[in-house]
């Protein structure tokens, strides 16, 4: 083996190879049936380096259908679907089909932060993958959080959000479609995605409930920052957010048929690469229900609103 892939591969997690894949976020676990018959230590395991890595990717899981996916999401917590978006028949499953409306997740964000007890996890599987095209990216909040200046630190530790499913869906994640297609994602929007609105309000700054870490709380469900006009909660939103996004804070994932990746919701956001056009693209998620974020006062995270 050479000392470049001796380098890459760490073997701390027991019988769980994982290729490091960016410097700072993502590995790759080698070698991996999953399972819901993984025995309790082999699931330990993959949580501990989940923490680790905020998101761990798996190759060639083609064994994988609807019914063993759910299953192996179980493992993790309760699973629950989206508040809003209809499953699949006889799931829970979210499912991302860029053939209808709501299948391109092009804007970065951590999964539905609009409801006050968020999920802690999030497993995505890959159905049909484009030819080319496609990729998603996840950024690594903690370590965004970690590099900011001490007073950006200050300001952040003190700042709370209104998240809401009702954001702003603008024209910006149309642009370079046709006009059929952005009708129609415009029309999924209104009519599945805010069928029902909800609100809840986070700390920018949270906890990790198993690391300790503190990451940013942010993303595009964010309408406005508590006690700022909008316009000072755009530009001081925009300042962290371009923090976390910062490419080093980042990993980019090239899709292949059967893939899954697992990330931690508490420590990331990702956004799914709009550049495969026509091409069909269909993945499932299995969402594992987490519990309400703390600032780092104590206090949690509540709902405003909800249907």
């Amino acid at each position: 083996m050479s000392s470049a892939a001796q380098t890459s591969l760490d073997t701390s997690f027991e019988n769980l190879p994982i290729r490091r894949v960016a410097g700072l976020i993502g590995g790759e676990v080698q070698d991996l049936k999953l399972s819901a018959s993984l025995d309790d230590a082999a699931i330990d395991t993959l949580h501990r380096a989940l923490v680790k890595y905020k998101v761990l990717f798996f190759r060639g899981q083609s064994h994988l259908d609807d019914a063993e996916h759910q299953a192996f999401g179980a493992r993790f917590g309760d699973t629950v679907p989206h508040p809003t978006v209809p499953s699949p028949a006889g799931t829970k499953l979210f499912e991302l089909d860029a053939s209808k409306g709501g299948g391109r997740a092009d804007s970065w964000h951590t999964d539905v932060t609009f409801i006050d007890a968020f999920p802690k996890i999030s497993i995505l599987r890959g159905v049909k993958i484009p030819a080319y095209g496609g990729d998603t990216v996840w950024a690594n909040t903690a370590v965004a959080y970690e590099r900011l200046p001490d007073d950006l630190k200050r300001l952040a530790d003190s700042l709370w959000a209104v998240h809401t499913n009702d954001y702003d869906y603008g024209a910006e994640r149309v642009a370079g479609t046709d006009a059929q297609s952005a009708d129609a994602r415009l029309a999924h929007h209104q009519n599945v995605f805010v069928s029902s609105v909800y609100e809840a309000e986070h700390p920018i700054v949270h906890v990790h409930p198993v690391s300790g870490e503190k990451a940013l709380l942010l993303g595009h469900f964010i309408k406005r920052i508590v006690g700022l006009s909008s316009s000072e909660s755009a530009r001081i939103f925009e300042i962290l957010q371009n923090r976390v996004i910062r490419l080093e804070n980042t990993v980019r994932w090239q899709w292949r048929q059967n893939d899954v990746v697992i990330w931690d919701n508490r420590a990331t956001q990702h956004y799914a690469v709009n550049d495969y056009g026509t091409q069909e693209r269909l993945v499932r998620r299995v969402t594992v229900a987490g519990e309400r974020a703390v600032s780092v006062d104590g206090r949690r995270s509540r709902t405003l609103r909800r249907p």
